[in-house]
């Protein structure tokens, strides 16, 4: 899922002149020596790989560019509150525990905020680690997995990570700024010697068929905004007066968003879901949720991790069709492990009679969500008077070819869903950020060639911005990494800019004066929201949640921090 942008500026001064690298990310900028940060799963390096660059450059300084008030992207706003482990529990001799880090946002990358390490991110998850990697590479002494001084061996948690490095002398964070509105990507690119762009898609796919427009449908993108307290996602206010749920796509996000309206809302009291989004949640009066796929079981796209917890979900009983699954078993040889390990327990749940006690359990369950596999949605149904949705028409597929090419056609026989909630989850896509960066809007990514931006010298592009809305966190690092080899590599070729950059000193006067002129969008000029501030917000949170026994009380009204920081 996915969000704002960060950049993040690179300043390098090690026996010659200074040199200012700017990612972007996001909304947000880091400005250093040299770095990559994106948003969405687009921006990670593995720190084995990282450490030695900070040798190279001993002076390197980094900046970061946030559109949001508050650090941490995707870890924040995009991983469930009901996985507070996935946002600490990272560890692994010498190595880091990504594998359990949620897109959501691929928000999401799903997560706004980064909006340039002179790099732009979107997604959800795993905003710290990507910044922190990057810094790492230029700034020695920040906390590494592969610096045992530092880690012991072990990453302790996502947000301890990136705010040791945010601590750094070298390295600056400043909120509140959003790349394209508040600064542009050529004024950064002028103040820094590199610019990497990384924010992930912070868009969702449109369904693009009638009645999407109507009241009831919202993207899952938006629905885990919302409960997690990303600021323009406030506004939502879904309504869950209705019995049954339809999100259309069978992925992770997709998961996530059901078993957030299925759990018993006393089981999310201690978590740092939002007030707002709790007290909806206790008046919900949904009981059915359908998850629906275009493909079969062995298409989809969640993980067994996932399934397991939707299987085992309190007060909740699964809904599968054994005809769904006939023939699947004899297809397992031909799949991976990790797929066949999900395709086993899809075809227990759905095949094998449960044992007297989860018969038992089932039995009483309030509650049920199922998954419709071959079905395509043509059409949300409105209600009698038109005013909302009331259901979902569905065309009936079929599977045609093999492996990757495998694609759902049309049988032509079609059936209606009744349901007064569509949830849409069928993917994401990158947005253009600034007039001066080359777009197409057709792939969704930036041009580019092995991460330098077609015909801009020192501009660099990492994750799904330069790849596309694929792959997992593993397949982000990689390519996080060889973007961040690639700007290392112009550098020592001598193609990225010689002589002093002002960096930050520019960005920030230029930031005073945006507001003071009589066309000025944002008047007062803009207020960048340093980490120390951050760390009097995240104090004020934690302060708030310990009177309710939750970890943190989430601020989501940015004019209420700014008040709070006296801004």
């Amino acid at each position: 899922m996915l969000f704002p942008c960060t950049v993040l500026s690179l300043l390098f001064s090690a026996q010659g002149p200074e040199c200012s690298c700017c990612l972007r990310r996001g909304r947000s900028v880091l400005s250093g020596s040299l770095g990559d940060l994106e948003g969405g799963p687009s921006l990670s390096f593995h720190p084995t790989s990282c450490h030695p660059v900070p040798q190279q450059h001993p002076q390197a300084h980094v900046d970061i560019y946030e559109k949001q008030l508050m650090p941490f992207g995707l870890v924040r706003f995009g991983v469930a509150p009901d996985h507070p482990e996935v946002k600490v529990g990272l560890s692994g001799p010498g190595g880091w525990g990504l594998v359990r880090m949620r897109r959501a946002g691929r928000l999401p990358g799903w997560m706004k905020g980064l909006h340039a390490l002179c790099a732009y991110s979107t997604q959800f998850p795993s905003w710290g680690h990507r910044v922190a990697r990057v810094v790492q590479m230029w700034v020695p002494g920040a906390a590494s997995p592969s610096n045992p001084s530092h880690s012991r061996g072990t990453w302790q948690n996502v947000i301890n990570t990136f705010t040791q490095t945010a601590r750094s002398g070298r390295c600056a964070f400043w909120g509140n700024v959003e790349v394209g509105r508040d600064v542009t990507v050529p004024e950064l690119r002028e103040a820094y010697h590199a610019v990497v762009l990384s924010y992930g898609a912070e868009d969702h796919r449109a369904l693009d068929i009638p009645g999407e427009e109507l009241p009831g449908v919202c993207s899952a993108r938006a629905f885990v905004g919302w409960y997690n307290g990303l600021p323009e996602n406030q506004e939502l206010k879904p309504d869950l007066s209705c019995d049954t749920a339809v999100i259309l796509g069978q992925g992770n996000v997709a998961l996530d968003v059901a078993r957030i309206l299925l759990t018993p809302p006393e089981h999310l009291e201690k978590t740092d879901i939002t007030k707002a989004a709790l007290g909806v949640l206790r008046q919900s009066r949904v009981k059915t949720v359908w998850l629906v796929g275009r493909r079969g079981p062995l298409q989809v796209a969640f993980t067994i991790k996932e399934l397991r917890e939707m299987i085992q979900l309190p007060g909740t009983r699964p809904i599968l069709d054994p005809a769904d699954f006939l023939g699947l078993q004899d297809r397992l040889k031909e799949v991976p492990r990790p797929r066949k390990r999900l395709m086993e327990l899809l075809l227990r749940t759905a095949m094998e009679k449960p044992g007297p006690e989860e018969a038992a359990r089932q039995a009483l369950a309030p509650r049920a969500w199922g998954l419709r596999f071959f079905r395509s949605p043509q059409q949300v149904l409105p209600s009698p008077d038109g005013r909302r949705a009331a259901g979902v028409r569905l065309a009936v597929t079929r599977l045609e070819g093999v492996g990757e090419a495998t694609r759902a056609v049309p049988t032509g026989a079609m059936e209606d869903l009744p349901c007064g909630l569509v949830l849409s989850s069928v993917g994401y896509k990158s947005r253009p950020i600034d007039p001066s960066v080359p777009f197409d809007s057709k792939l969704g990514v930036i041009p580019n060639v092995e991460g330098r931006v077609t015909d801009v010298p020192g501009l660099y592009c990492s994750g799904w911005v330069k790849r596309g809305p694929t792959g997992v966190i593993a397949t982000t690092m990689t390519d996080s990494f060889l973007t961040g080899q690639t700007l290392l590599q112009d550098l020592k070729a001598g193609l990225l800019p010689s002589g002093p950059r002002p960096g930050s000193t520019a960005i920030q006067a230029l930031l005073s004066s945006r507001g003071l002129g009589p066309d000025a969008e944002v008047l007062g000029g803009v207020q960048p929201v340093s980490f120390s501030d951050w760390e009097k917000l995240d104090a004020e949170e934690v302060a708030r949640g310990q009177g309710t026994g939750k970890p943190r009380e989430k601020l989501v009204d940015p004019q209420e921090m700014l008040c709070l920081l006296g801004h």
